[in-house]
């Protein structure tokens, strides 16, 4: 934290992006389950860090978009006293359009649809933001895991805002042939409600995973043992990719952008340009001799 914000402590770094009077979400990444998700020690720190930059416990809200899916991970459990934790819709369902959780007045519009879905509904079109982003915090700090997406190619920070943060998702990659990822996530991601929020990124890639994803396939989870520190998320997730690269090509795979369905990958296309999609909108840079990559070992 004090290289990312070059305060002179962690502290400092810390108090440098958030204060007093801030409500600040955690976007936890629950999908791999307890084998591969955003992990207690590190939330555990991330608590501390917040606290001593005067957030009390009573104005932090761990969530992500599914209920159970918080519960399966154990994330629920691994919060203190006060920290709050939510999500806006119970569980995963092909049916999408629940509104409950979820704000009117702020939602991206894309033509966009599953089968035998009513085109012409303005509803059916629409990807509505939760209302714990766009109504009870005014930052939120972004906690993905470092993983391969079979649609996406990757999911890193855009797509643990995109796709966890809206409702009606599945219509990106209804298919391994109908798959819009590339755009649709981006598209997201723009949103003035979404993006002007995101204050920091925090991959978690202690572990991580190189094939087969979003879900935990133990046979591809690796001992990364890297975090990551961002304030851009397109220049993070040009990072991780190039990781996750690396390690394939270290067991013999070809890099995302050019594998092949298998028999634990189906989509025909893993659509790693929603990175490049989200530097062309200005979210972040995607050129990597505009990124400056520090490393610091521990060890």
């Amino acid at each position: 934290m004090a290289e990312l914000t070059q305060a002179p402590s962690w502290i400092e770094g810390w108090r440098t992006l958030f204060e007093k009077g801030d409500v600040v979400g955690i976007k936890v990444s629950p999908v791999g389950g307890k084998k591969l998700c955003s992990d207690a020690l590190v939330l555990q720190e991330i608590l501390a860090g917040l606290k001593e930059a005067g957030v009390p416990a009573r104005d932090v809200m761990v969530f992500s978009r599914y209920r159970k899916e918080i519960q399966d991970a154990g994330i629920d459990k691994w919060l203190p006293p006060g920290v709050r934790w939510d999500a806006p819709s119970e569980d995963y369902a092909e049916w999408q359009h629940d509104m409950d959780g979820y704000d009117p007045d702020h939602f991206m519009e894309m033509a966009l649809v599953k089968p035998n879905e009513d085109s012409s509904d303005p509803h059916i079109r629409r990807s509505y933001v939760a209302r714990i982003v766009t109504k009870q915090i005014n930052k939120f700090i972004n906690l993905p895991v470092l993983k391969h997406h079979q649609s996406a190619g990757v999911t890193i920070a855009l797509k643990n805002m995109s796709h966890g943060m809206v409702n009606n998702v599945n219509r990106s990659h209804v298919t391994p042939t109908s798959n819009a990822c590339g755009i649709f996530i981006p598209s997201v991601v723009s949103l003035p409600v979404i993006r002007e929020k995101a204050v920091l990124h925090i991959c978690d890639a202690v572990k991580a995973g190189y094939h087969g994803g979003p879900g935990t396939n133990p046979r591809y989870i690796w001992e990364h043992n890297t975090m990551y520190f961002a304030t851009d998320p397109v220049a993070l997730d040009k990072t991780g990719w190039k990781a996750i690269d690396a390690k394939r090509r270290q067991v013999g795979m070809l890099p995302i952008a050019l594998s092949k369905p298998d028999r634990d990958s189906h989509f025909l296309n893993c659509q790693v340009e929603h990175i490049e999609i989200a530097g062309n909108l200005g979210l972040g840079v995607f050129d990597d001799a505009k990124i400056q990559v520090k490393r610091i070992s521990l060890a």
